[in-house]
């Protein structure tokens, strides 16, 4: 890990707004080379959040990886998620957040659920 991966790490997202930790989340499963990845602004569109990230995972073990180290190092900046769902499911994974909700999906799940364009301006 480098010096700016510890830093951002370090600085907590507890207080922040939704937008910084939908970023951070969206920064983690980059690193993680998530692909597709896209933060959406929901607010208004629905009540469940303000923001959705949305990525797609290679297979199931990615998807699972990703899920994880997104919960890990969100938790390390004092943010744990209100539920996670899809544990023991291989195609999506989500971790709400409240006002985020992360969904990590296979590339057959993003194209049938089609959140991209449900949800999109």
């Amino acid at each position: 890990m480098d010096q700016t991966e510890q830093m951002t790490e370090m600085t907590s997202l507890r207080g922040g707004t939704p937008k910084e930790l939908a970023e951070a989340c969206a920064e983690v499963l980059d690193s993680k080379k998530g692909k597709e990845i896209k933060v959406i602004p929901v607010e208004g569109k629905t009540e469940i959040a303000d923001y959705f990230v949305l990525c797609t995972g290679n297979s199931s073990t990615q998807i699972k990886a990703l899920a994880g180290e997104v919960e890990y190092r969100i938790g390390l900046r004092g943010v744990e998620p209100d539920h996670v769902e899809g544990r023991d499911n291989n195609s999506w994974l989500i971790l709400d957040y409240g006002n985020v909700i992360v969904h990590i999906f296979s590339r057959e799940s993003r194209e049938f659920y089609n959140l991209d364009k449900l949800y999109a301006d």
